[in-house]
């Protein structure tokens, strides 16, 4: 137990004042403003993290005539692009983006791939070895004026140069097109954000296709053409446009797609249509196909094609679904008044987990991520289960989470499903209306993303298993070693363990500055102004960190600079602890602390033996040896220490006797900043009669010393324990030195016997558990 030492009353106040140790900062200054990091304010994008009056962006309209081959597993199309120059410099040519050429037989993604070959590899892993033997590039058959004149082009890997005849100036648009065509690849075993399921059992095939057509590169005035090759990670920079897509699929194919359906009379049945309009205004979903009818479709082969046509407006891209096999159910919802229909794709191999929760997670979605960011505004929102696990497109997505054959699901499973579904549908909002630049910075939207995503499931269901976005999650991932991590400002192809710098530790840190840095008030409001500033545009990194800031009245630079620049850790050790308590000068108070303290002081061992084996002393055997010592009692109060005592008091304003007398206590505790992250210090003190008090002090604590400081607690009552961040709020990687007295950090480690087969899920056991209670020798049979 740590004793109190006696502070003199006038030295209590000078504890409070830093030493000259704790005004010595040692490297780099945490908390230096991040001004010569970030871009330069202009009239395109202003100090403030807002669009400039001078901010522009280019615009790209689509109109699009696509046709699928069920035979040959293969796309054929012709697109007209017309590209608007809205900036102030004229363009000599065009960049087009090729994404489909990843998979090109020369593509550099598969030649810049390393790895090793293991002793034990699947077949699927081979697959994916063998992959560069799939032809699956663009096949571009013409690039030319929208009169017929060919244009010349220059194919750059997953890049095209169209060069124009004329230049094009500020203000001016020119149409062209090209013709194209690619095979699509077996998603099952060449894993890519596009392709095709096929189903042994009733020989069908789902499609999912995306990247399926050339695109418009961006344009931009913070660096030009973005036409960084598409390695496979940093995914996609696109401008906006409208969209006319006219696709072309068996007769007995449903079809769900970007945009509204332009001729539902047409590839629709008069039933269906009606289920449309019913849906539209019903709270739960309405099967638009049902499972009757796609099985029904499944043993069917059509000769014969229909058209389906879709048109989308100022969106940045354009995806759909294709197969004979779906189901379709729908439901409508509605924000700021405008109705979004809610709809969901998927085979009965989806079921029964798609039909009872897909739709209903969409519109979760929609509701939830308008609430912190801005109203939805498109007129559709779509979940299509296939074999891609997870991929987002506008208006669209691509989902995983299917249930075994037998209908029944593990909760990993579940919630794994709603998890997906909840964030390709929520990256219509990152990127697809606040439309970073994915190409370079994957966390400005899978960090953004995830962690609204975070929210929206915590709204979705009390205690809900999140994956991402509790400090504490991120926390494995931050003890790595630190050449396994790249800071979260890197580069989308040169990111280390993807998905928790990505996604996760982008998450974790929102929320952090959300629950401990900002509060929710504050960061919400921010947040909300970062995407209604920069929603249908292009925002950057520092228009981010800048808007935050601003609309917030919060200095984070020291934030952004640890948590994004460099890949430090949090770990804020107690150090030590030092205990006060001020003299009062009462010679009888403090004679008879002092009586307490001696009795309670532990006799030594020497002590304790000699009680036993020294009977008698010479002085207990020889009384004539003692004299005046022998009897004096230095802590007895005489009557000229009490009137000593009265005189002093005397000399005291009344303020200064309360003071004296107020038996205060003080503890010094030194604290160090040993993982380099700098962090608001969180500390719980319990006191002895049991009560807590939470303190949260900012972070600019450490803005003197960023590795050490000593802070004085001043209280009431005596305090028999210190902790930090007892609610694991900062990813404080090093529990064991956040507690005074010290405490083990509990750890676990778990024993298990090898299986090579898979254990039956909760449902299945279930199942089984019901059929082994059921009574033996009963007869199902009927009477004679």
């Amino acid at each position: 137990m740590l004793k109190p030492t006696l502070l003199a009353a006038g030295l209590a106040a000078l504890l409070a004042l830093p030493t000259a140790a704790q005004n010595t900062n040692s490297g780099t200054d945490k908390f230096a403003q991040l001004e010569t990091m970030l871009p330069t304010p202009n009239s395109y994008r202003t100090a403030s993290g807002a669009p400039g009056t001078d901010y522009w962006q280019q615009r790209a309209d689509y109109n699009i005539r696509v046709k699928l081959d069920d035979t040959r597993q293969a796309i054929s199309g012709d697109e007209d692009i017309t590209y608007t120059n809205l900036s102030p410099d004229v363009l000599t040519y065009l960049w087009v983006q090729l994404d489909q050429n990843v998979m090109d037989k020369n593509s550099i993604t598969t030649a810049t791939e390393v790895g090793q070959i293991q002793p034990r590899m699947p077949f699927q892993a081979l697959d994916y070895l063998q992959k560069s033997e799939f032809d699956g590039g663009f096949k571009i058959a013409e690039v030319k004026m929208k009169g017929g004149k060919a244009l010349p082009y220059v194919i750059n890997h997953t890049m095209m140069r169209v060069d124009l005849p004329t230049p094009l100036r500020p203000k001016q648009a020119v149409t062209f097109s090209i013709k194209w065509s690619y095979n699509i690849n077996d998603q099952t075993k060449i894993s890519q954000r596009s392709g095709y399921e096929f189903f042994p059992e009733d020989k069908n095939y789902l499609y999912e296709i995306a990247q399926f057509y050339p695109r418009m590169a961006v344009y931009s005035d913070n660096q030009g053409w973005q036409h960084k090759q598409f390695l496979g990670n940093g995914e996609f920079a696109l401008p906006f446009g409208d969209y006319r897509v006219s696709i072309t699929a068996p007769a007995d194919h449903v079809v769900g797609a970007t945009g509204t359906l332009q001729n539902a009379s047409e590839v629709l049945s008069s039933a269906q249509r009606q289920r449309l309009d019913q849906a539209k205004n019903s709270n739960k979903p309405v099967l638009i196909v049902s499972p009757l009818e796609a099985e029904r479709a499944e043993l069917t082969r059509a000769k014969d094609t229909k058209t389906w046509t879709f048109a989308a407006k100022n969106v940045r891209d354009f995806a759909w679904a294709s197969s004979r096999k779906f189901i379709w159910d729908a439901m409508g919802v509605k924000q700021n008044g405008v109705p979004v229909m809610c709809m969901s794709f998927y085979p009965k191999e989806g079921n029964p987990l798609w039909g009872k929760y897909s739709t209903e997670v969409i519109a979760h979605t929609i509701k939830t991520y308008s609430k912190f960011t801005i109203p939805y505004a498109y007129p559709v929102a779509i979940s299509v289960h296939g074999p891609v696990g997870g991929m987002e497109y506008p208006m669209l997505s691509f989902n995983g989470g299917r249930p075994e054959k037998d209908g029944t699901y593990s909760a990993d499973r579940k919630y794994g499903m709603i998890s997906v579904i909840i964030h390709e549908v929520g990256h219509n909002f990152f990127p697809m209306i606040v439309n970073s630049d994915e190409r370079q910075w994957t966390w400005m939207d899978e960090g953004l993303n995830t962690f609204v995503q975070y929210l929206a499931e915590q709204e979705w269901e009390r205690n809900y298993p999140s994956r991402r976005g509790e400090p504490a999650n991120i926390v494995a991932y931050m003890q790595s070693d630190k050449s396994l991590q790249t800071p979260i400002m890197t580069n989308s192809e040169s990111v280390l363990q993807f998905g928790n710098n990505a996604y996760g530790k982008p998450a974790t840190g929102l929320n952090i500055l959300r629950e401990t840095i900002m509060g929710r008030e504050l960061f919400d409001y921010a947040f909300k102004e970062y995407a209604t500033r920069w929603a249908y545009k292009h925002p950057t990194p520092a228009d981010f960190f800048r808007t935050m800031e601003d609309a917030s009245g919060v200095d984070l630079d020291w934030f952004w600079r640890g948590w994004f620049y460099s890949v430090d850790k949090t770990d804020i050790a107690i150090d030590g602890v030092k205990w006060y308590t001020v003299d009062s000068k009462n010679p009888e108070i403090e004679n008879a602390r002092k009586r307490e303290m001696i009795n309670k002081a532990p006799q030594s061992i020497s002590q304790q033996r000699n009680l036993q084996d020294i009977k008698k002393t010479l002085v207990d055997d020889k009384p004539e040896l003692k004299d005046f010592y022998n009897q004096y009692d230095p802590l007895a109060t005489t009557e000229a220490d009490k009137q000593r005592y009265q005189q002093m008091v005397k000399g005291l304003s009344p303020e200064q006797q309360q003071r004296l007398n107020s038996g205060l206590h003080f503890y010094e505790v030194s604290l160090k900043n040993k993982g380099g992250l700098t962090m608001p210090v969180i500390v719980q003190m319990t006191y002895e009669d049991g009560k807590q008090e939470m303190m949260n002090i900012p972070a600019e604590i450490w803005r003197k010393n960023n590795a050490e400081v000593t802070k004085v607690f001043i209280t009431e009552k005596p305090v028999v324990s210190f902790v930090l961040d007892p609610l694991q709020q900062t990813a404080d990687t090093d529990l064991s030195n956040n507690s005074w007295p010290q405490k083990a950090a509990p750890s676990r480690f778990e024993l298990f016997e090898y299986q090579q087969r898979a254990q039956p899920n909760p449902m299945q056991q279930s199942a089984l558990q019901q059929q082994e209670k059921k009574p033996t020798g009963t007869s199902t049979g009927g009477t004679n």
